[in-house]
């Protein structure tokens, strides 16, 4: 019997909304796929440490650890890296801010629930982070 390895990326990531009920989504340089900001959590980081990180990096968010909430961690095939699981710890966000896409990222578009599953989605977000934002 063959051993599969799996290959796993520990992220951490932001269920983003605003007060109209919509998301955050954005999507990387060269990619075709929606997901929550957020990355790759580094060796001796806290998951906490690197949102707020990756979040500064990718959207010019700064936040506080007073304003984010822990949701839970979830796991998912990797949108972008074939053979690896995403492992996320994810953390809801609510904003009044605007948002500027910087770095790696593309575009970032807010959008409904409904206006969201009209997107090319990423496994974590159509799987996991969509249905869990209905119960925000």
């Amino acid at each position: 019997m063959e051993q599969v390895v799996r290959r796993t990326i520990r992220i951490a990531a932001a269920l983003i909304d605003d007060e109209a009920g919509r998301l955050l989504l954005v999507r990387k340089v060269g990619t075709n796929w929606f997901m929550q900001a957020g990355g790759k959590i580094e060796d001796g980081e806290s998951a906490l440490r690197a949102l707020q990180r990756e979040l500064i990096e990718e959207i010019g968010l700064l936040i506080c650890a007073k304003d984010v909430l822990h949701l839970g961690r979830f796991s998912a095939p990797a949108a972008n890296e074939a053979g690896f699981i995403v492992e996320a710890e994810v953390f809801h966000v609510r904003v009044d801010s605007s948002i500027t896409a910087q770095a790696e990222i593309e575009e970032a578009v807010w959008v409904s629930h409904a206006e969201a599953h009209m997107l090319p989605l990423a496994p974590l977000t159509r799987d996991h982070i969509l249905p869990l934002s209905q119960t925000l």
